[in-house]
């Protein structure tokens, strides 16, 4: 794996200069255009290429502002990747420091991890595919990534062996099933995915904060929309 990924960023490389262009006029038009204003986190998103996380049939979109799916192992569609806009927003709000421990979910292959890396303490990444896996491992490994750990797992589940995280990010929509992701935060941690913070609210990234270890309440930060994650969906009501 660690080959393929070697020979995938040497393959973008050779469009460095082209890609390097595409990043500022990402971070110009998309994300600053958003009220993006993080200058360690835009740095980061003009350093780190994205089109190296991605299949080579979708590297051309990786600076657009489009949904990218990646196909599972049969070729159908799977992870939903949010867009770099959304993304960026969403780990602003999450006010991520050096000394924050992070549990990423539902990455694909972490694209966003990479991005954290330097602004983080640790990173753990979890996905529920173990091919989306190695092939993040190899990416991360290859361009440096030492402080973040690649897990293999049910979503829904997080990794209690790693907890208590500062910050979790839910990269998806949710209906219910966080409960166990609460208990692996810290007394005053939170947690950030596309909720809706009130039953007939609309879809928006939403932040849950905990306030002495007790939830204290969920803030809608902006809209947005994405599929809603294997586990995470709402168990279907009784029909009389």
């Amino acid at each position: 794996m660690a080959e393929a990924a070697e020979l995938h960023a040497e393959t973008n490389s050779q469009q460095g200069a082209a890609t390097a262009t595409l990043r500022q006029t990402m971070v110009e038009r998309q994300l600053r255009t958003f009220d993006v204003t993080d200058l360690p986190l835009l740095r980061r998103f003009l350093a780190v290429p994205r089109e190296l996380f991605l299949p080579h049939d979708l590297a051309p979109l990786a600076y657009s502002d489009l949904a990218l799916t990646l196909e599972d192992e049969n070729g159908r569609p799977g992870r939903a990747l949010l867009p770099p806009l959304v993304l960026a927003r969403l780990l602003q709000d999450a006010g991520i420091r050096e000394t924050d421990r992070v549990l990423d979910i539902a990455g694909g292959t972490f694209y966003s991890s990479a991005l954290l890396s330097p602004l983080a303490r640790e990173i753990v990444a979890l996905e529920d595919d173990a091919r989306l896996t190695a092939t993040a491992r190899s990416y991360l490994q290859f361009i440096g990534a030492t402080n973040v750990r690649v897990e293999t797992g049910p979503l829904t589940a997080g990794v209690p062996a790693a907890a208590p995280f500062d910050v979790i990010v839910v990269q998806g929509a949710v209906e219910e099933g966080l409960d166990r992701l609460f208990e692996q935060l810290t007394p005053d941690g939170r947690l950030l995915a596309i909720a809706k913070a009130e039953p007939d609210a609309g879809w928006a990234v939403t932040r849950f904060d905990r306030s002495g270890g007790a939830p204290a309440g969920a803030r809608a930060l902006f809209d947005a929309s994405a599929p809603v994650l294997e586990g995470f969906e709402k168990a279907p009501g009784f029909v009389f």
